[in-house]
């Protein structure tokens, strides 16, 4: 099986098949770049004790945040065969989440912490080849490149900090033979929820002390729920200047460089100037001066540290009376 298979993937190799598919093109980059051979034993470079625990440390947000993440999506994948993963930018395997009957069967897989699943070590596989390519992809069996891996299936999605940069991956990977297509499926989309789910976390703790405004029309134009939506994700401060963005929003052309040296006012993004933005600014002063004083107009311009007749005449100019 495995001689037949590692036959299949030099053929592959060897033809012109590398830009047809992204399979392809991962095997080719295997072989070529790499220098893989597809017969190769497994690798045996597990990280001891002490280097993940370096590892693990230089990740600490992300394992943090990823921890419930991985909780939650547990009870609905683990099951007999199965097993989820987090990993760095690099492949390394730093969380896993599993039943008990079966760490020793994955622990023979690697499929354990301190286990690097990068192309360059591992070839095609869920993992390596989703953050190769940044993208969600599925590794069946024997779309693997190496004949030591064909004895199971991976599913991998990238992961990207607050800053819209690679951190991560998540994968699912299985060894039982009862997986089809629609199990892939619902895995897949699991795992594109819990990803988008951690980057959310991920990006509400980088922008503590700011106001997260979901840009995508599902959610509601400007005033989505980050915490129920995905997406295009952008930190607006106090002044309503755009300081931060995830990957979605930075694909918007005005948000690509945005920094909190680099600043966007959120109007400009949403379209929504509709007046002058000082009397926009007046109006709103005005109005959570009258809420706050529960519309005791004395009250409110103590408030502003003005004259109850020059908060009348400033009420009249925006349009309060």
């Amino acid at each position: 099986m495995e001689d037949e298979h590692a036959r299949l993937v030099r053929e592959a190799v060897s033809s012109d098949q590398a830009g047809r598919s992204t399979l392809a093109a991962s095997w080719c980059r295997s072989a070529l770049h790499h220098g893989l051979d597809p017969a190769r034993g497994p690798a045996a470079d597990r990280l001891d004790a002490s280097r993940l625990a370096l590892a693990r440390g230089a990740r600490e947000d992300l394992i943090r945040h990823a921890g419930p993440v991985l909780d939650r999506i547990a009870g609905t994948l683990v099951r007999s065969g199965r097993c989820i993963l987090l990993t760095d930018a690099e492949s390394l395997i730093l969380e896993e989440r599993m039943t008990d009957g079966d760490r020793d069967v994955f622990d023979r897989a690697r499929l354990v912490s301190g286990e690097c699943w990068s192309e360059a070590a591992e070839g095609t596989n869920g993992i390596g080849t989703c953050l190769a390519d940044e993208k969600p992809v599925a590794i069946h069996r024997d779309q693997h490149f190496l004949s030591a891996n064909v004895q199971v299936s991976c599913h991998g999605v990238p992961i990207y900090d607050a800053g819209g940069s690679l951190v991560g991956a998540l994968d699912v990977s299985t060894n039982r033979y009862d997986h089809d297509r629609d199990t892939a499926a619902l895995i897949m989309n699991v795992l594109a929820g819990a990803a988008s789910e951690l980057e959310r976390l991920l990006f509400g703790a980088a922008y503590q002390n700011c106001r997260i405004v979901h840009l995508d029309d599902g959610c509601g134009a400007g005033g989505g729920d980050a915490g129920a939506c995905g997406g295009a994700l952008v930190a607006v401060d106090r002044d309503d200047l755009v300081i931060g963005a995830n990957r979605s929003a930075r694909r918007r052309g005005a948000l690509a460089g945005v920094s909190a040296t680099t600043p966007v006012p959120i109007a400009d993004i949403l379209g929504a100037q509709d007046e002058d933005p000082l009397a926009a600014a007046e109006r709103r002063a005005l109005r959570q001066a009258l809420a706050r004083s529960r519309g005791n107009v004395a009250a409110a311009a103590r408030d502003l540290g003005i004259g109850r007749a020059t908060f009348y005449r400033r009420m009249a100019r925006a349009g309060l009376d």
